[in-house]
C-alpha cells in the first residue's frame, strides 16, 4: 500500500494546500498520507517564545484535523526526513516551497538525500511564488511600485479545493514536543485554521470597509491582524486575495498592496539570501554607531517601552503584551531605536523576531531596512520620524498611548504625547524623555553627511 510523507512546514492548514493534494495524489486510491513535522533547532532555537507557543498551538489543531495522525519528530531534516521514508517505505515526500535561505538549502540537501524518493515542491507561501515576477530582461525588481504592476499582471491561482477524505497513515511513532512555553501573560491570538478563517471573516465583512484609513490608526481595531497566520500558513493568501477581488474601492487595493508588500520582501529575499543580515545598501554600515554602557541603558529603555516618549513606549510595550506591533507604530519605534539611539536595524530586527508571534525573516528585516534607509525601495536614511509629531498624527486623542502605558491614563489630549509639558508637570512612574529629538535628529544627519563626504 503506498504511502505518501507530507510534511509541514509553514503550510499548518488542510484547505488551499496544494502539496496536500499532491500527496493524495501520489498516494492513489489505495494508499495513505503520512502528516509530519520536524523540530528543526536550526529554526526552533532562534525562535522566541511567542512563536514557539503559537506555532505548537496550531500544530495541536493539525493533529486533531489529521485524526491523530500527525508525526512529530526531532532532529536534523536531512537525517530524520529520510529516516521515515526507510522505516514507512513512502514513495514521495511532498513540501510547500521554502523561500528562505536556510529553508532552500536544507530542502536541496534532504532531496540529495532521499535519492530515487522524490521530494516534490507544490507551492509556496506566497500568492506569487519568489522568483517569478521580474523584469523584462528577467532581473528582480528592487522597488515596490513596478514589482507591485507586474505582480498584479501576473496573477495568482485561484484557491485550492480541500480534499474531501484523506486516507491518513497512523501507527508510525511519533516524538513528544518541545515543552510548551511560558509565555509570562503575553496574550496571544487563537491559533489553527479555523481561528485564521473566523479572524478573516470578522475583518472582511466588519473593517475592510474602512480599511484605507483605519490601517494608520493604532488605537483603533482597524487591521486585519492576520500576519500571524499568513506567517504559518493556517491560511494562504490566495484565499484572502479570492475574498478581496470581489470588492472595490480603496480599502480593497490598500489591502491587496498589503499582501504584494508580502510577496516583494519575499522576493527581494530570494534573490539576494543576504539581505536577511547584510546591508543592501553595505554604504551605510559604516555610518558609525553609538556604543558603551550609556548606549547599553538607552536600548534598555526602548525594549522596555521607557523612553519618555509616548508612542515609542506603547509600541514597545505591546510588543511585549501581545507579541504584536501595530504596522505604524513599527516604523515610529523602529526609526526611533536607528536614528534617535543610533543603533544599527539588525538590532531591532533581531529583538522582534524574539518577541512578536508574526516574527517572519523576509518582512521582518527587510521592513528594518526600510527604515533604516539600507534596503531597496528604501525611505532614504534622512527621513527621520518624529515621534511627537506622528504620535498626534496618528494617536490624536491618545487613545491607543493610553492603553498601553497606564501612567498616562489621566493626562489630557493635549498633552498625552507631550506629557512633561502637562500643567502637572509628568504623571508619577513616567520617564522624562532619554534623548532630545530634535538634537539626535541632527546627530544622525551630520554622521550621514560625514559619510557622503568621505
Amino acid at each position: 500500500m503506498p504511502v505518501a510523507l507530507l510534511w509541514f512546514r509553514r503550510d499548518l492548514r488542510l484547505a488551499d494546500h496544494p502539496a496536500l493534494l499532491a500527496a493524495v495524489e501520489a498516494a492513489g486510491p489505495d494508499g495513505t498520507v503520512l502528516p509530519v513535522f520536524v523540530f528543526d533547532d536550526r529554526l526552533w532555537r532562534p525562535s522566541g517564545h511567542p512563536r514557539r507557543r503559537f506555532l505548537l498551538d496550531c500544530l495541536a489543531d493539525v493533529g486533531e484535523q489529521t485524526g491523530g495522525a500527525l508525526v512529530f519528530r526531532s532532529g536534523d531534516p536531512v537525517t530524520v526526513v529520510k529516516q521515515l521514508v526507510e522505516e514507512t517505505g513512502a514513495v514521495s515526500v511532498h513540501v510547500s516551497a521554502d523561500a528562505g535561505p536556510y529553508g532552500r538549502r536544507r530542502d536541496d540537501a534532504v532531496g540529495r538525500e532521499l535519492g530515487s524518493v522524490p521530494l516534490v515542491r507544490t507551492g509556496s507561501p506566497y500568492a506569487v511564488t519568489p522568483g517569478r515576477v521580474t523584469k523584462r530582461d528577467g532581473s528582480p525588481f528592487q522597488v515596490f511600485t513596478p514589482f507591485v504592476r507586474a505582480w498584479r499582471e501576473h496573477g495568482w491561482r485561484a484557491p485550492a479545493e480541500r480534499p474531501r477524505s484523506v486516507a491518513w497513515q497512523d501507527g508510525v511513532r511519533s516524538d513528544d514536543p518541545p515543552p510548551t512555553p511560558d509565555l509570562d501573560g503575553v496574550v496571544l491570538p487563537p491559533a489553527g485554521e479555523a481561528a485564521a478563517t473566523e479572524a478573516w471573516g470578522r475583518f472582511r465583512e466588519e473593517r475592510l470597509g474602512g480599511y484605507a484609513e483605519g490601517r494608520n490608526v493604532p488605537g483603533t481595531d482597524g487591521t486585519s491582524r492576520m500576519s500571524a497566520y499568513l506567517k504559518y500558513g493556517c491560511i494562504h493568501p490566495r484565499t484572502l486575495l479570492a475574498d478581496v477581488a470581489e470588492e472595490t474601492g480603496e480599502s480593497a487595493r490598500r489591502y491587496i498592496d498589503e499582501l504584494a508588500w508580502r510577496d516583494f520582501y519575499a522576493d527581494v529575499l530570494w534573490h539576494r539570501p543576504d539581505s536577511a543580515r547584510e546591508y543592501l545598501k553595505p554604504e551605510l554600515q559604516s555610518l558609525g554607531y553609538d556604543e558603551g554602557p550609556g548606549a547599553e541603558e538607552l536600548v534598555r529603555a526602548w525594549e522596555q517601552g521607557r523612553t519618555g516618549f509616548p508612542i515609542v513606549d506603547a509600541g514597545m510595550r505591546q510588543l511585549l503584551g501581545e507579541a504584536y506591533v501595530h504596522n505604524r507604530v513599527r516604523m515610529i519605534v523602529a526609526s526611533f531605536l536607528v536614528k534617535d539611539l543610533h543603533q544599527e536595524w539588525t538590532r531591532g530586527a533581531r529583538y522582534f523576531l524574539q518577541h512578536l508571534v508574526d516574527g517572519d525573516l523576509a518582512s521582518n528585516n527587510h521592513g528594518w531596512q526600510w527604515v533604516a534607509g539600507t534596503g531597496t525601495d528604501a525611505s532614504p536614511y534622512y527621513r527621520v520620524f518624529n515621534p511627537i509629531t506622528q504620535g498626534k498624527k496618528f494617536d490624536p486623542d491618545g487613545r491607543y498611548v493610553r492603553r498601553w502605558v497606564p501612567e498616562l491614563r489621566d493626562v489630557g489630549d493635549a498633552y498625552v504625547h507631550e506629557p512633561w509639558t502637562a500643567p502637572g508637570g509628568l504623571p508619577a512612574g513616567y520617564p522624562a524623555p532619554i534623548v532630545d529629538h530634535a538634537h539626535e535628529r541632527l546627530v544622525a544627519l551630520e554622521r550621514l553627511q560625514r559619510l557622503r563626504d568621505r
